[in-house]
């Protein structure tokens, strides 16, 4: 049978396609994403990646054995460390206290890919829940490396590329990726037709992620 990453990469072709040619990341490549633009993003991932790690922690006490359980802690954690050091250093150069981060109002866009995540993890099956976030790893892994083979290394963006495209990045991406491939391995076809997706809902949630930033996207005001 072919390797759940491997279907579930297959599976979202023209949609990753869609994520590589949004304007945000296009113009993140060119290096001529504007500021403002990038702050509203850098903002909203911060959020995210605070209801992420909550998630990450229910995914590892889930786990069905120490080992596993270890090796997706340690992997997703490191991972997250690294977003949450980029995260701090352009927060600072926009002149954001990081540690009221949490001030800002959470998007449209954040708050429903965030409880989306939530909810997998306190109401489906660990497998489920698993590979709901794995695009959320692997799909930054892959624009990062996208963009770093055509950008400019005087690129105002260079730390946030450079950081999605560290093969650190990667092998933790990998690592998580085998885990889903390993549980994906002993579920029956209905659980497997879920983790499928799931794994897709995450990816349309990435596009739509990327996409609120990059229009400003937030909520109805009548007032």
């Amino acid at each position: 049978m072919i390797l759940f990453s491997d279907e579930a990469w297959e599976r979202t072709a023209r949609l990753r396609e869609a994520i590589h040619r949004l304007p945000f990341n296009t113009e993140l490549a060119a290096g001529s994403l504007a500021r403002d633009r990038f702050q509203a993003y850098i903002i909203q991932d911060a959020l995210y990646l605070g209801r992420f790690s909550r998630a990450l922690a229910v995914a590892a006490a889930k786990a069905p054995d120490r080992g596993t359980m270890q090796s997706f802690a340690q992997s997703a954690l490191s991972a997250v460390a690294v977003e949450q050091v980029l995260h701090g250093r352009y927060l600072r150069e926009f002149g954001i206290d990081p540690s009221r981060v949490g001030e800002a109002e959470v998007s449209p866009d954040c708050l429903a890919y965030t409880s989306y995540l939530i909810t997998a993890a306190y109401h489906e099956p660990w497998e489920v829940l698993v590979a709901a976030l794995l695009p959320c790893f692997r799909i930054y892994w892959d624009v990062g490396c996208g963009i770093a083979q055509k950008a400019a290394y005087d690129n105002p963006y260079r730390a946030w590329i450079d950081t999605y495209a560290d093969p650190r990045f990667g092998e933790a991406v990998q690592t998580a990726v085998a885990i889903g491939d390993c549980a994906a391995a002993a579920v029956t076809a209905a659980t497997r037709s879920a983790m499928l997706a799931a794994f897709v809902r995450a990816c349309q949630y990435e596009w739509l992620f990327w996409d609120g930033a990059y229009q400003g996207r937030g909520w109805p005001s009548f007032d």
